[in-house]
């Protein structure tokens, strides 16, 4: 089957971030740089979280390029983490609302996108 074109532009952004989290997360553990043994624990830790989603985000690029079977699963689990990132996000900093609103839509229509009958059977998910 041929791959549906909101499947390949979700590839292409998705590609995208994976490449520059995994940049942004390298430079605040300091790989490269000789600082990392100057940050602090919290940047540490938001490092290692931040490289662990690039890897993923590039893995679902690869499976959404390719339409691996499970592809499907993951893409609709990292949109489901979105919205619970973003009211997360919400509840620590009530003044981020707008932030939050934009996000919990953009996670949302993918996943309505992730549902539609032609999407779920380009991945075997008829």
């Amino acid at each position: 089957m041929q791959r549906p074109t909101g499947i390949t532009v979700l590839a292409v952004l998705a590609a995208i971030a994976g490449i520059l989290g995994l940049l942004a997360s390298l430079a605040l553990l300091g790989i490269g740089t000789g600082a990392g043994a100057a940050a602090s624990g919290f940047l540490m830790i938001a490092a290692m979280i931040a490289l662990a989603y690039s890897v993923l985000s590039l893995a679902l690029a690869y499976g959404f390029w390719t339409l691996k079977p499970w592809a499907w699963p993951l893409g609709v689990g990292v949109q489901v983490l979105g919205i619970l990132q973003a009211v997360v996000q919400y509840v620590n900093n009530p003044n981020q609302l707008v932030s939050a609103i934009i996000s919990v839509a953009i996670a949302a229509f993918i996943l309505w996108y992730l549902f539609q009958p032609h999407v779920k059977a380009a991945f075997g998910r008829a």
